[in-house]
């Protein structure tokens, strides 16, 4: 791994965790303590992402042939719950509502975050 991946992963945990620190600051029932448990969930949610998505779309491959955006919510619900269970100081008040609010959130947050990130850096 070369020097330019690593600064590309160490800025996608960043923002993850800049994403997920802002998400508890709002009415989403995602609760984090401190950015240091954002930070810790934003690898939390890396390493989930990297062992248990792939496990998870392939078993729900059939499912995701016949409706392909539910099974993404759903395996998103999933790694965002199991963060929450796994690392302490991150919550979700509301259970499955949070889970969803909060993964609905990051995504639109990461996205505009990456977006903004990569005109300041074209500019």
């Amino acid at each position: 791994m070369g020097t330019e991946e690593i600064v590309r992963l160490i800025v996608l945990w960043l923002i993850t965790a800049v994403s997920l620190f802002i998400i508890s600051k709002l009415p989403t029932g995602v609760e984090i303590d401190n950015f240091n448990i954002a930070l810790t969930s934003s690898a939390i949610f890396g390493l989930l992402n990297v062992v248990i998505r792939p496990v998870l779309n392939t078993l729900a491959l059939p499912a995701n042939i016949l409706v392909p955006g539910l099974v993404t919510l759903v395996v998103n619900l999933i790694i965002f719950g199991l963060a929450a269970w796994l690392v302490s100081g991150f919550r979700l008040r509301w259970g499955l509502w949070s889970a969803l609010i909060g993964s609905l959130g990051l995504t639109f947050i990461n996205s505009f975050l990456y977006e903004l990130l990569s005109k300041g850096i074209a500019s």
